[in-house]
């Protein structure tokens, strides 16, 4: 699960504990939904794109679903790859005296490296150490300035929005949280670990695990951000940079919480830079019938094209922070979309036999895409003007 540590921050910043209740649909969304996707790779052996381009009787109907998703996807990977290489420059910018555009030139070439060697794995090892020791750090703090837990556990459970621009906050938080294209990469990640249904309980503890920690600590850099930023009458501190989010872990590392924080940013972002073109390449190569993994130069080619939009893009001069905002909130609008698909490829009895989608699980799905098209259509109203 990643952690979405900019708009956790300004959610914090901006809402209090108001939006807290974000979070926890979230993790509930997330863990629906990785559910069904692990599925396909533990039981039935393919990915969620493979799953797509099989399922159709209609061969027609099979390509035309595939290149919606395909376009989906590949569109919404390279927006947020933009936001990933933007997010790790604005860590590295606080303290080194680099201009942002070079920075993002640097970290898109390291990217492009890694994917092209293949050393993927040794440096993940890497980051997720650093985004663990960041992650303790959040809730050291939290634990060091205390939190209400009346408070809190409202935000947490009662739904509520305090002004229009909170719904944009609530699709950032919910499109950085529950990642479409993480369902494609989840799938076909998993398959190389388990296999069969003896390996479905491991494959749902560790994904679960994983996502409950993730919304955790997402949460506790809500909550460090509600108590550094927001005011008891509503007003919040301006935040434009790495070294203003780090005012939340002053009170466990005083004057080191910027190089800190800055180093977690850097490690988030990179992490996220290279995930986002794998998970293009994986779901390009599913659809398209290619085989599979990461080896083939069409594979590498996808996901370097992804790497190169994200640095042109992230080199043209905008906000960082709005623009990982604005590629969060598009992912929070292709959620349902790609849940629609995945919903209906969990209940393929042809490919998952007794495995396909239990009624309580159709529910929690069904819920889970009518709630986030409800958000998304929200905000699309709000943004045309026309609510």
């Amino acid at each position: 699960m990643r952690l979405s540590r900019p708009p956790s921050c300004l959610a914090g910043a901006r809402a209090g504990e108001a939006l807290l209740w974000a979070l926890t649909f979230s993790v509930i969304a997330t863990l629906v939904l990785q559910e069904m996707s692990l599925r396909l790779g533990v039981i039935g052996g393919r990915g969620l794109a493979e799953s797509l381009r099989e399922g159709f009787r209609s061969p027609v109907l099979g390509r035309s679903a595939g290149i919606l998703v395909l376009i989906a996807v590949t569109f919404g990977c390279a927006a947020y790859e933009t936001g990933n290489l933007l997010g790790a420059a604005l860590g590295l910018e606080s303290i080194l005296p680099i201009t942002r555009r070079i920075l993002v030139l640097i970290i898109g070439v390291v990217a492009a490296l890694i994917l092209l060697k293949g050393s993927y794995r040794v440096l993940e090892s890497i980051l997720i150490g650093t985004v663990i020791v960041m992650s303790l750090a959040f809730i050291t703090t939290l634990i060091i300035t205390g939190f209400d837990v009346v408070t809190t556990l409202r935000g947490a459970l009662l739904p509520s929005l305090k002004g229009g621009g909170d719904i944009y906050l609530v699709i950032a938080l919910v499109g950085t949280t529950v990642v479409p294209y993480n369902l494609f990469l989840h799938a076909a990640a998993v398959r190389e670990r388990f296999r069969g249904a003896e390996d479905l309980r491991p494959a749902r503890l560790d994904a679960g695990v994983s996502i409950i920690a993730g919304g955790l600590i997402s949460g506790a850099i809500v909550l460090t951000a509600a108590g550094a930023f927001h005011a008891p009458g509503g007003a919040a501190i301006s935040i434009t940079g790495a070294g203003d989010m780090a005012a939340q872990l002053e009170p466990l590392l005083g004057k080191g919480a910027t190089i800190f924080f800055s180093i977690g940013l850097l490690a988030a972002g990179i992490s996220s830079g290279i995930t986002a073109p794998m998970a293009a390449a994986y779901a390009t190569g599913g659809i398209l019938g290619w085989e599979p993994g990461l080896d083939g130069k069409r594979q590498r080619a996808v996901a370097l094209a992804v790497v190169g939009t994200g640095v042109v893009f992230g080199s043209l001069g905008v906000q960082p922070l709005p623009a990982i905002m604005l590629a969060q909130a598009a992912n929070g609008i292709l959620l349902p979309i790609i849940a629609v698909f995945l919903l209906w490829a969990a209940n393929d009895a042809g490919r998952l036999g007794e495995h396909v989608n239990r009624p309580l699980t159709n529910i929690a799905g069904v819920t889970v895409v009518a709630l986030s098209a409800g958000l998304g259509g929200w905000a699309l109203l709000r943004l045309t003007g026309l609510v």
